[in-house]
């Protein structure tokens, strides 16, 4: 909306968001804050369309590296707008890459190559990983769904979700309807995509606006991932640059690689 720059106060100015964030309604335990499914497929789609603009509809594409609900603000009608750019870093439209010194990110949405170059290159895909584990937690957090997790600390979230959804376990209990039941397998089915292990195998973000303007029997399942052996790999050192602490950082980079109780979401949500 603006911004305020006067001496050494500096600072971004913003829509009034009424509706607060993503996050006080795909965990609230109150049934009126609760948002329906259809609602919540409209949200994720307009956060995939906000960070198309930001990889590609800016003169320089703009990563991130911080999305999670508590940065996805609701207007009046629940349009989301994507907030809080104090990690995200310019990278030119011509590369394909960005240089990193550390890691940045939130606890469970940073994708594996940000903390381990193992895993392949930084790039605008490490937002695509972000935006799937978001996705599947605005699934796996649903009040009528998380009745259905027992011991979810005990394992990858991304395996627990393939896993039911293989399955096919995961909806039925929950009485829901035949379109919010498309709706759910649509957007697991795409979450999924995007938080494939490697980079390489991940949509953009502009194949994931794709995808949801298929039906679902157009989409392929992507394939089974070993993601808990795929993360095991030593991680001696991490500088890290974060909104949590470094030591935070360095217990939550041990659970990832570790995987001996991890979980991606917090699992009093899903208890």
């Amino acid at each position: 909306f603006g911004f305020c720059l006067e001496g050494s106060k500096r600072a971004l100015i913003y829509d009034y968001m009424p509706n607060s964030s993503l996050d006080n309604y795909i965990y609230s335990e109150k049934p009126k804050e609760t948002l329906g499914w259809e609602k919540l497929y409209d949200i994720a789609i307009g956060i995939a369309r906000g960070l198309e603009y930001l990889h590609h509809g800016c003169n320089t594409r703009i990563v991130h590296f911080d999305i999670k609900p508590q940065n996805i603000l609701l207007d009046q009608d629940f349009c989301p707008k994507i907030a809080d750019f104090g990690l995200a870093k310019l990278c030119c439209t011509k590369e394909s890459k960005l240089s990193m010194t550390g890691a940045r990110g939130t606890i469970g949405f940073i994708a594996p190559e940000v903390l381990y170059r193992s895993f392949g290159v930084v790039s605008i895909k490490s937002d695509v990983y972000s935006y799937g584990m978001m996705l599947l937690e605005m699934i796996g957090g649903r009040k009528n769904v998380k009745s259905m997790v027992q011991n979810s600390s005990e394992k990858y979230f991304p395996d627990w979700i393939y896993d039911h959804f293989y399955q096919g376990d995961g909806l039925q209990a929950c009485e829901v309807t035949s379109e919010v039941e498309e709706i759910a397998k649509k957007m697991t089915l795409i979450g999924l995509w995007c938080v494939q292990v490697l980079p390489m195998h991940r949509p953009t973000i502009t194949q994931v606006l794709d995808m949801f303007e298929k039906a679902l029997d157009e989409l392929d399942m992507p394939p089974k991932q070993s993601f808990c052996e795929s993360l095991e790999h030593p991680v001696h050192k991490l500088n890290a640059e974060s909104t949590s602490s470094a030591t935070d950082k360095a217990y939550a980079v041990s659970e990832i690689l570790n995987v001996e109780e991890i979980s991606l979401v917090n699992s009093e949500f899903l208890q």
